[in-house]
């Protein structure tokens, strides 16, 4: 299936950073991160998912597995500061230019302070979503960081 590129991968082609793209069927509305991972044959692992917090006005990003969930204290940790909440989803339009189950880290509005999950750093390549519903874009995690200034850090919940 022919993809058009989306802002990120043209970001990424502007970088000359290699990446494949993953597309994917969203029609039957399962677009939450482990059914994409099946969908496109990737272990969940090795599938990112972007979240967007904030901390008053400022917004920062994490970009953790699809099977996990963001643990705010380390976030805040790892961005420095005391608080962190996750941005209310009719907020993630506006402030990032994409909307939920496209939302990549690469071609927000602003470059937002970026962390990617310490996890990603052993793997080969991550996918990430590529800007659109329906279409993922698998790369290496440095470059990923690279393109974004981002961060590796450990910031999910610990398994109880």
């Amino acid at each position: 299936m022919q993809v058009s590129k989306t802002n990120a991968m043209r970001i990424l082609d502007g970088l000359k950073t290699s990446y494949i793209i993953h597309s994917y069927d969203s029609g039957d509305g399962e677009i939450h991160g482990n059914a994409v991972a099946g969908k496109i044959g990737l272990p969940p692992e090795t599938v990112f998912k972007t979240l967007v917090a904030h901390s008053g006005p400022q917004a920062y990003v994490f970009v953790i597995p699809v099977a996990e969930e963001l643990d705010l204290k380390k976030a805040a940790r790892a961005a420095g500061v005391k608080k962190i909440e996750m941005l209310p989803l009719k907020e993630l339009l506006k402030w990032t230019g994409y909307v939920r189950g496209g939302c990549s880290p690469v071609g927000m509005k602003k470059l937002y302070p970026t962390f990617i999950h310490s996890s990603a750093e052993a793997l080969p390549t991550i996918a990430v979503s590529a800007g659109r519903i329906g279409v993922q874009m698998e790369l290496a995690p440095g470059l990923l960081a690279g393109a974004v200034s981002a961060v590796f850090a450990d910031v999910i919940k610990e398994e109880q």
